[in-house]
């Protein structure tokens, strides 16, 4: 696997449209710390590390509003490994004009953009959810 930040977006985006409960991703600590703020930004329900014999794996709940309307309207890879996109702090991007969330790998750990905006740090930008 080439990427597998994108592996885990598009397994997300894939069961948000056959409406599924939970996901299941392979574990690794950059993916529990995206899951992590996806939690605490309200765009899902519940994360939790499962051991399955050698290897851990994500399962992530996935949050919805009445019965079929997903919480995440869209997930989108930004910096890819041949094409790497970086962000200081003077140019943060917007998503939706402040209604979705930016999710940075900066040298202080992974934030999103207005806690980067905060801590006055750039790096990474790898995805937006909004």
């Amino acid at each position: 696997m080439t990427d597998p930040i994108a592996d885990m977006l598009t397994r997300i985006r894939n069961a948000l449209m056959v409406h599924k409960e939970t996901v299941e991703v392979p574990s690794s600590k950059m993916k529990k710390a995206i899951a992590d703020i996806m939690l605490n930004e309200g765009y899902i329900s519940g994360v939790e590390v499962a051991e399955d014999g050698a290897f851990s794996k994500l399962v992530i709940t996935l949050k919805y509003v009445g019965k079929r309307q997903s919480v995440i309207n869209g997930l989108q890879r930004v910096s890819k490994p041949g094409l790497r996109t970086y962000s200081g702090v003077e140019k943060m991007p917007k998503v939706m004009d402040g209604l979705g969330v930016a999710i940075l790998s900066t040298n202080k750990g992974v934030m999103t953009d207005k806690q980067a905006k905060a801590a006055n740090v750039g790096g990474e930008v790898l995805c937006y959810i909004w």
